[in-house]
């Protein structure tokens, strides 16, 4: 899988989908980073590593202010990769319209292009993840990103990436096929970059 250089790519999917264990394999991380890791030219940005560099140190805070701060800890370390001309491929479990129109600005921002990679499971099959991680979700917030899932797998589809420029969407069996994801001149702007996959409500991603 190839991007241009200096691309952001958004790597997204339901909680529990695989987008970790992913990047874990792509790039040798040991899961206890709580920096980004640079691998070649590309800076691998996972949102568990600015959780793991705030742990223990937030507890006098109320958990929505400290979950705001990680995530703008998270924001804060792509913007200073990208600002360092880096590519940069990031994994960001929220897909909400705002936040992906957030990645795009900062992409423009620093002269890139915001691209997503869309990790597909069913509900079942993320819980599944969530389970065997021993971190499960609340049903009620679980709810809310099946809602926005669906709602940004049925526009990549339609040919509708946008805020990105360019979007790819694959099951979890694609994804274990990948050997790797290059920054090294890919066309990654064209529409041609969009391809369909199943999700059919039985497919176990």
């Amino acid at each position: 899988m190839r991007y241009p250089p200096g691309s952001l790519v958004i790597l997204t999917g339901l909680p529990g989908a695989g987008k970790t264990t992913l990047l874990h394999r792509l790039y040798g991380l040991g899961g206890d980073e709580s920096l980004p890791v640079a691998a070649g030219a590309v800076v691998v940005i996972d949102s568990a590593q600015a959780k793991r560099h705030w742990h223990g140190r937030l507890g006098w805070m109320p958990g929505s202010v400290r979950r705001a701060l990680v995530f703008a800890t998270h924001v804060g370390r792509i913007r200073g990769a990208l600002a360092g001309g880096r590519s940069v491929i990031a994994h960001n479990r929220g897909c909400a319209p705002y936040v992906l129109r957030g990645f795009a600005w900062l992409a423009r921002r620093h002269h890139a292009r915001l691209h997503l990679l869309l990790l597909d499971a069913s509900p079942e099959a993320a819980l599944a993840g969530q389970r065997a991680r021993g971190r499960v979700v609340a049903p009620r917030t679980f709810a809310r990103h099946q809602r926005r899932w669906a709602g940004l797998v049925a526009r990549v589809k339609g040919g509708d990436p946008k805020p990105a420029a360019g979007g790819l969407i694959v099951d979890r069996a694609e994804a274990a096929l990948l050997e790797a994801i290059t920054f090294d001149g890919g066309d990654g702007d064209r529409l041609r970059e969009i391809r369909i996959t199943g999700s059919s409500p039985d497919h176990d991603g």
